[in-house]
């Protein structure tokens, strides 16, 4: 049996994931809560707890070592930024990657409030990196590599800016199996 493929082009597809996360509002500290201890995130403001939209904690498992370079696919409002941020400390740094302009602008704000100097914010895609080859010790996506329609390329991405013996860590969501067509050219259930 042939695989099912989205109706959608790479392009239609960031359209939607850009205007559903963009639109995000957030339901209180369930997932934040969920995901991290409170020790983890106590520091952290209201407005980087509650647009925590993840599915796990990839920095508990990244083993961030002082003086390493980041790259945060998918940053949102900045959590896992900034948490990779404390981790390397003032010698490392840390650059969010997000698609939609207003999880950027939302980073952004909270970076400011936290104070933050060893985080950049810049706009783009897991599929079209904007940062030099070989520059990341490590990558780390939380919840967004299941959005990509080419996650071939984007994955061939992610490994065009590691450093060699850099890691790649990430939490995401897996399909065992086929989804149905209805859920296939459902714009919701693609973004969701």
């Amino acid at each position: 049996m042939d695989k099912p493929q989205l109706k959608w082009s790479e392009e239609q597809a960031q359209r939607i994931v850009r205007e559903s996360y963009g639109a995000v509002i957030p339901k209180g500290l369930g997932v934040v809560e969920n995901l991290y201890s409170a020790d983890e995130i106590a520091w952290l403001p209201e407005s980087v707890k509650g647009y925590a939209l993840g599915l796990g904690n990839p920095i508990r498992y990244a083993d961030l070592q002082p003086g390493e370079f980041v790259l945060d696919v998918g940053s949102g409002a900045g959590i896992d930024t900034f948490l990779a941020a404390k981790k390397v400390g003032s010698t490392g740094q840390v650059i969010g990657l997000d698609m939609t302009p207003e999880m950027l602008e939302r980073a952004r704000a909270n970076q400011k409030l936290i104070g933050a100097t060893n985080v950049e914010f810049r706009q783009g895609t897991m599929e079209n990196i904007p940062l030099d080859d070989v520059s990341v010790d490590v990558v780390i996506s939380n919840g967004v590599i299941n959005l990509s329609a080419e996650k071939g390329q984007a994955f061939r991405e992610f490994y065009r800016v590691l450093k060699p013996g850099g890691r790649l860590v990430f939490s995401d969501s897996v399909v065992n199996g086929q989804l149905p067509r209805s859920v296939l050219d459902s714009e919701a259930a693609f973004a969701g």
